[in-house]
């Protein structure tokens, strides 16, 4: 059951996250979710389009997080470790990965800015010009934040899986 519990809070954890992420994206730039992503909501309202992406689009990378959380954190002889020692670490993931997403958000526009970094393709076509710059900087955030979240969730695993055997290791066998 504690299992599930982690499976469960990492996805909310994840979603959570993507709908504030995508708020904040939505409205600097809504072409990115209206022009950069395929039509699946029928509006154009930044809110809705974050609502409804901020599901769709990180459900599933919480899925995967939570399970793995789930094996590192209860499988095997090792003392185990329950959603509440695992909350924090999985909050912090989402923090971290929420700085990391607005620092790349700024690296985007400011390099879009000078003309370091430009739109291409059919994009450089659809996309107004007087949008490129922030339809940067929410790929630049997006992109991170999907990055940051893989090898964050990698590592925590790692830590996770390493603090149970350091705790085991502290405790000899009788």
């Amino acid at each position: 059951m504690e299992a599930l519990k982690i499976i469960g809070f990492a996805i909310f954890a994840a979603i959570a996250y993507g709908v504030l992420h995508d708020q904040v994206t939505a409205h600097l730039c809504v072409e990115y979710f209206t022009i950069g992503h395929p039509p699946i909501f029928p509006t154009s309202s930044p809110f809705l389009l974050a609502l409804g992406w901020g599901v769709v689009a990180t459900w599933w990378v919480g899925l995967p997080l939570g399970v793995g959380l789930a094996v590192a954190a209860r499988a095997g002889r090792a003392p185990r470790l329950s959603l509440a020692q695992l909350r924090r670490p999985i909050l912090l993931l989402m923090l971290g990965c929420g700085a990391l997403a607005l620092l790349a958000g700024i690296a985007g526009a400011v390099g879009a800015a000078l003309g370091w970094i430009r739109l291409v393709g059919w994009l450089v076509e659809v996309v107004p010009s007087e949008k490129h710059v922030a339809f940067l900087a929410d790929l630049w955030a997006h992109s991170t934040s999907y990055a940051g979240g893989v090898l964050g969730g990698l590592g925590l695993m790692v830590w996770t899986w390493r603090r149970r055997h350091a705790v085991r290791s502290n405790h000899p066998s009788p």
